[in-house]
């Protein structure tokens, strides 16, 4: 699987409780495309299947932050998690 550090390392500098980016822009920043299962809101929600190793999930939950699919699939919204992290540990 492909390296999401980049993904994590950049949520993990911003400072807005929510954010937003667009597809590309999430590609441009790890170096490669994302697949096609990434238009699939589960494949980017943290609360979906928390169990399941994803490395996508994982980078976002790393940062303090949880994933969700736009309608559309432009893009992802970011909203920052409460302190209590805990329970998104794997």
């Amino acid at each position: 699987m492909k390296n999401f550090d980049p993904l994590r390392d950049y949520l993990a500098q911003q400072t807005a409780p929510e954010l937003v980016l667009r597809m590309d822009e999430i590609e441009g920043m790890l170096g490669f495309d994302l697949p096609r299962a990434s238009q699939r809101a589960a494949w980017w929600d943290s609360t979906y299947a928390p169990d399941e190793h994803m490395p996508q999930r994982e980078a976002c939950l790393a940062a303090g932050y949880i994933a969700t699919r736009l309608p559309d699939g432009s893009g992802v919204r970011f909203r920052r998690m409460k302190a209590d992290r805990s329970r998104w540990r794997g």
